[in-house]
Order: structure tokens, then C-alpha cells, then sequence
């Protein structure tokens, strides 16, 4: 082999070599978003940057994705457009529940038996458990408003834990939003009307 194709053989080589953490960190970059539809409520799904709307399988209904630059960090929310967002550890409330229950169940039948060590174990293991889980599982950006979803991109400290004033407020608004939208609809179809000659 000659000098200079070896050159370009441990050039290639190079190139390979620093294009796959490009690739991996171009992957980390994007940002998956999952909403609910705000008319029919169906699951949907979207990736930025590349979706400029998302058009709901159920009812047609389309909505405007706000564009989220790649490599800055999230500033509000790309379904409904709010600031408002929170951060919350990315793992199933469900599970964590039931390895909970799990776990007391079980000290309460070691502890019934005598077994004082064994419920110590129990116990210690399913905090140690829990520490581990908690270190270990990332983090989803959650809409205030709109209970959208944003998993990757770039972390965003001013985003914190979910606090509940701020919930209330949004949630009081949903309430008087439901209240308008009911307010407008029709009244008085023809069953709501006295039928004639009935005294």
C-alpha cells in the first residue's frame, strides 16, 4: 500500500470516527412532543425541529407547532404557546406505586411472622430501590396548559418542579373556558318548547 493511500485510509477512518458522535448528538437534540388534541383529545405526536403542524388522525383538526430552534433550550410550550412549563422525572406513577404497595405488603407479612430483619431489608432495599430509579431515569418538560410532553432537546434550568398555584390558576382557566364554550351553544330546540293546547 502507498503512502498516500494510507493517508486517505486513516483520513476515511477519521471521518467515520467523528461522525457517529455527530449523529448521536444530533439525535439527542431532537425534541419529541406529545399532546392531546385540543378538540378531540387523540394522542398525537411530533418531532422538532421538522414538523411545522400535526394534522389529528380523529377529527382533521390541525395544529400550528411553534418552531423550536435546534441546540437552544426550550422557552414555552410549541402546541399552545404558554411560558409556563415544569420539570418532572420521566417515570410511570403507576409502577412506582405499585412497587410501594409491593413492598408493604411484604414488611407487613415479615413483620407478622417475626422476621424483623427481613422487614429492615425490605424496607432499605425498596428506598435504596427508589434512589436508584430516581438517579437513574431522565426527565420530561411538562405544558402547564395544555399537558404537552417534551422529552430531549436541550435542558432549560429555568424550568422547575411542578408547583401547584400555578396548576390552580390553569386549571381555573380551563374551567371558565368550558363554561364560555357551554354558555354559546344553542338553547331552545323544539323539545324545550310547551307544546300547544295543553292547558
Amino acid at each position: 500500500m502507498t503512502l498516500s493511500r494510507l493517508r486517505l485510509s486513516v483520513r476515511f477512518t477519521r471521518g467515520c470516527a467523528n461522525a457517529k458522535p455527530q449523529a448521536a448528538q444530533l439525535r439527542e437534540l431532537v425534541l419529541n412532543i406529545r399532546f392531546a388534541c385540543p378538540v378531540c383529545d387523540a394522542p398525537g405526536y411530533a418531532e422538532q425541529p421538522g414538523d411545522p403542524e400535526w394534522r389529528c388522525p380523529s377529527c382533521d383538526h390541525v395544529v400550528a407547532l411553534a418552531a423550536a430552534p435546534a441546540g437552544r433550550p426550550l422557552a414555552c410550550c410549541a402546541v399552545c404557546g404558554t411560558r409556563d412549563l415544569y420539570r418532572k422525572k420521566d417515570f410511570p406513577h403507576g409502577l412506582g406505586m405499585a412497587i410501594l404497595v409491593l413492598a408493604s405488603l411484604a414488611t407487613v407479612v415479615t413483620y407478622w411472622l417475626y422476621h424483623q430483619w427481613l422487614t429492615w431489608g425490605i424496607l432499605l432495599g425498596t428506598a435504596l430501590f427508589d434512589a436508584l430509579l430516581y438517579l437513574g431515569v431522565g426527565d420530561v418538560v411538562v405544558c402547564y396548559r395544555c399537558h404537552a410532553q417534551f422529552r430531549g432537546g436541550t435542558p432549560n434550568s429555568e424550568h422547575g418542579p411542578h408547583e401547584l398555584t400555578i396548576e390552580e390558576r390553569y386549571r381555573q382557566e380551563r374551567i371558565r373556558r368550558e363554561q364560555m364554550q357551554f354558555s354559546r351553544r344553542p338553547r331552545g330546540g323544539a323539545s324545550e318548547r310547551r307544546p300547544e293546547g295543553g292547558g
